[in-house]
């Protein structure tokens, strides 16, 4: 049987009954099962992904799969996962009750994108691609801001460059904390009124599901 996998779960307990459990090594995914011929961007196949994805996170951390990874079957699973395992289970022991929480900001001066046709090769625009991105910067005292209101909230946190147009505040917050990354957001609105930014989660680990010992 075909099923789109949601998620990596520490325990089988922790994706029952709301989508299969699919076992990897000592891990389980979290599967929603799926005829060969349903398109993956079928809108009614996407918010269902969504609803199932937002029932596990009130259930337990896990770490978000991409949308679009298939598996038909536990032995496709477990090939398709293997060199992610040993990662999984770390981060999903040691971030058990925590989730994500991002704050997406506009760019002070949003960078112009290169235009492909002004280079000779594809190594020489992507490095022109990753300078546009990384010059983008936002206002030095909404950033401030940040740093002493929700980064102490946070157990880990970052900055990163998504586009020449925005950067992102990824927290990885305990579950008792979001509250206060929700107010200390709203506070940013009132200060900041005329600064564009989006805060958003909780999320299932993903920016953070990659840290390395």
């Amino acid at each position: 049987m075909k099923h789109v996998v949601i998620g990596a779960h520490l325990e089988r307990g922790d994706v029952e009954p709301l989508a299969d459990a699919i076992p990897v090594a000592d891990l389980w995914l979290s599967g929603m099962p799926i005829d060969d011929a349903q398109p993956l961007g079928d809108r009614e196949l996407l918010l269902r992904v969504a609803r199932t994805r937002a029932a596990l996170l009130d259930r337990a951390t896990f770490i978000a799969i991409r949308y679009g990874f298939t598996a038909y079957g536990e032995g496709d699973a477990a090939a398709k996962c293997v060199a992610h395992i040993d990662r999984w289970r770390r981060v999903l022991r040691e971030y058990r009750g925590m989730v994500e929480m991002t704050l997406k900001v506009a760019a002070e001066t949003p960078r112009t994108r290169p235009d492909r046709h002004d280079f000779e090769s594809g190594a020489a625009y992507i490095r022109a691609l990753h300078d546009a991105t990384r010059a983008a910067e936002v206002a030095p005292e909404f950033r401030t801001a940040v740093d002493e209101s929700l980064a102490p909230l946070a157990v880990k946190h970052r900055w990163s460059a998504r586009d020449t147009a925005s950067l992102e505040f990824a927290a990885l917050v305990r579950l008792q904390s979001v509250a206060a990354v929700n107010d200390a957001g709203a506070a940013l609105k009132r200060n900041f009124p005329f600064v564009p930014f989006l805060l958003s989660g909780p999320w299932p680990l993903e920016v953070f599901a990659d840290d390395h010992e």
